[in-house]
């Protein structure tokens, strides 16, 4: 099985009172990073069978905007095995649930979405990786530890999607 492993997009300044941060939704440049990853996933031809996200609206917004340009026309699972306060165990158990698909698209939260993919592809608490909000890991998790076949940063993306889309012809006018 592929987990791709989707930090959500950028969703503006953490609010104190944790009953608002709860639906802070994504902002503009998030909702850029989740077209850029959906079109890097298209690029690679990767299809979904399932899309699974926290409960957090941010989270839901990205995983709502990221399969809809990627063609997954299913519904999106929500999981507490990937709200923040989620332990490594129950993000395990829920990967172990998920074996019977090929893609799946997990979508989730910082300080613990990279923990949980440290625990994919090492013994826990053996891997520090670090996500930024929109970055995206593929991983093999056919046998454990899996097998990280890559980890991509929306400025990476970015740099790729500017560079692919200039212009190969020069200027020939100097107005």
């Amino acid at each position: 099985m592929n987990v791709y492993i989707l930090r959500h997009a950028s969703a503006g300044t953490r609010r104190a009172n944790p009953v608002i941060d709860v639906r802070r939704p994504l902002d503009k440049e998030g909702k850029q990073q989740c077209i850029l990853i959906a079109s890097y996933l298209n690029a690679l031809r990767v299809q979904f069978d399932l899309v699974v996200s926290s409960p957090l609206k941010r989270a839901l917004q990205t995983a709502s905007m990221v399969a809809t340009e990627t063609g997954y026309e299913s519904k999106i699972m929500v999981s507490e095995a990937l709200a923040p306060g989620a332990s490594v165990t129950a993000f395990l158990t829920l990967v172990d649930d998920l074996s019977v698909y090929e893609n799946v698209l997990l979508v989730g939260h910082n300080p613990n979405l990279p923990q949980f993919l440290g625990a994919l592809i090492a013994s826990p608490g053996r891997a520090a990786v670090r996500l930024r909000k929109g970055a995206i890991a593929r991983v093999d998790s056919t046998r454990r530890p899996g097998t990280l076949h890559w980890l991509v940063d929306p400025r990476i993306l970015r740099g790729l999607y500017t560079r692919v889309t200039k212009s190969s012809l020069r200027k020939t006018s100097r107005k």
